[in-house]
């Protein structure tokens, strides 16, 4: 009986647990993307980072121009979307970074 019960409280705790775990690697970051001036380019920029394996969530804005974008760090890094709207005609840096 003490092992079904162990057993039970074990899968319960994964059970709650799993949910938390998915969001461990969740995050955002602003790029700023200075070469954006016509209302088409941030749905260009949006969908060029939507395309980045791991990349959840995108908002891109003529003003300001960047893209503040939610990502699994687990699956991409900010290198890669940098990359991504580089590739789009969009080269882009972390907001307030280097």
């Amino acid at each position: 009986m003490k092992k079904r019960s162990l057993f039970a409280m074990l899968a319960l705790f994964a059970i709650t647990a799993a949910p938390h775990a998915s969001f461990a690697g969740q995050k955002t970051v602003v790029l700023s993307v200075p070469d954006m001036n016509c209302s088409a380019c941030p749905i260009t920029v949006r969908k060029a980072l939507e395309k980045v394996a791991g990349v959840q969530n995108v908002k891109a804005t003529l003003e300001p121009p960047e893209a503040s974008v939610t990502f699994d760090d687990a699956k991409t890094s900010i290198e890669k979307l940098t990359q991504a709207t580089k590739r789009a005609g969009y080269p882009s840096s972390v907001k307030g970074g280097k």
